[in-house]
């Protein structure tokens, strides 16, 4: 018995779904490039769109946040090295006070 399928079909079978699966993400990535280019313009030219704007409020949120995280990192640092100099203080006491 032999196979009834052709490789040959087979193999063009195949090759038509990916053409066709190229086709689609040809198309989506033509869309994506035209909303670029749209968006591109609209800065260049200085009109103002939602997205910049939304972005400008990220980064504000974001430097804010920032700020107020470098705040509490110099205020954690300080606690350390309070802590620290506690710590010399007791071993120096610890120190003296092993010796006759």
């Amino acid at each position: 018995m032999s196979n009834p399928v052709r490789p040959d079909i087979a193999a063009f079978q195949e090759l038509q779904f990916l053409i066709y699966q190229v086709g689609e993400e040809l198309v989506a990535f033509r869309k994506r490039a035209l909303t670029a280019e749209q968006r591109l313009k609209a800065i260049a030219t200085g009109a103002p769109t939602a997205a910049p704007l939304a972005a400008e409020e990220r980064v504000a949120q974001l430097e804010a946040e920032n700020a107020r995280l470098r705040e509490r990192l110099q205020d954690a640092e300080t606690q350390t090295m309070k802590m620290l100099e506690q710590v010399r203080f007791m071993r120096q006491q610890h120190v003296l006070e092993g010796e006759p």
